[in-house]
């Protein structure tokens, strides 16, 4: 049997984990491996080369630091509104202290340009202005119609980009032909919209806490049903991107004849 102090201790690893989304963290390094190996790597770069690669695998453990630290600085500027939208998740995270998290945020983000400042000078400047711009949206943006919901989005697409460049460097864009940066570019669409559409269904399940705090949210704004009639021309757009990756997969991949 644990003790009081050890489950206390427990409680708050857990609920650290909790503020820190792991799991969303862990999904987002599996699917940057997974689109660098499927994707965004040029067909000459073998698949073994990507995951033993230590340069790769720096870029993506500070990419999930910094995602980390932003989930975190983000947790911090939205405890009201938490309370509100998310009581019992609130008060799971409350078991950690509001200068815990910070100085949990300033070590993660410390690491990062540790980290960073090895692979290159152009890696650290990126990754100290996506922790910025974390930071910046968490703390104003994220309040605002329309701004805050892009923002948001391309904050999610960005650390795949990281990758992308470097697999391009180290290929010394020997092979880089147009259609695999069509294909590259449809993938992204494609998530910077479901992402997007994430978000503002987001904004229609907080509406209360948004109301609360002041935040100028689109349903706050504009009113839910206005909210709504959005989502649906996004989900509708996402057809394109799904169409290019069907006509260049399928018709140029497989039966080499597609023309978009």
């Amino acid at each position: 049997m644990l003790s009081r102090k050890n489950k206390h201790f427990l409680l708050k690893i857990i609920s650290l984990f909790s503020v820190i989304r792991g799991y969303n963290v862990a999904v987002i390094v599996i699917a940057q491996y997974l689109s660098a190996i499927f994707i965004l790597a040029p067909k000459t770069i073998p698949s073994l080369d990507i995951i033993l690669d230590l340069r790769i695998f720096i870029l993506v453990l500070a990419s999930a630091l910094s995602i980390a630290s932003g989930y975190i600085i983000n947790n911090f500027y939205d405890s009201k509104k938490d309370l509100i939208n998310r009581p019992n998740k609130s008060m799971l995270d409350r078991l950690v202290s509001q200068k815990t998290k910070l100085y949990v945020y300033f070590s993660l983000n410390f690491i990062v340009a540790f980290i960073s400042i090895f692979l290159s000078w152009r890696v650290f400047l990126f990754f100290s202005a996506y922790i910025f711009l974390i930071w910046f949206y968490s703390h104003k943006l994220k309040k605002y119609a329309i701004i805050g919901n892009i923002t948001a989005a391309l904050l999610a697409v960005l650390p795949f980009f990281a990758v992308l460049i470097y697999l391009f460097k180290k290929d010394r864009f020997r092979h880089f032909e147009i259609e695999h940066v069509e294909i590259i570019f449809a993938h992204a669409a494609f998530l910077f919209l479901l992402i997007l559409i994430r978000e503002m269904i987001k904004d229609l399940e907080n509406i209360k806490g948004d109301l609360a705090n002041n935040y100028r949210t689109i349903p706050v704004i504009y009113g839910e049903s206005t909210s709504k009639k959005a989502i649906t021309v996004l989900t509708i757009l996402t057809i394109f991107p799904v169409y290019l990756l069907i006509e260049i997969f399928y018709y140029r991949a497989v039966l080499g004849k597609g023309k978009l």
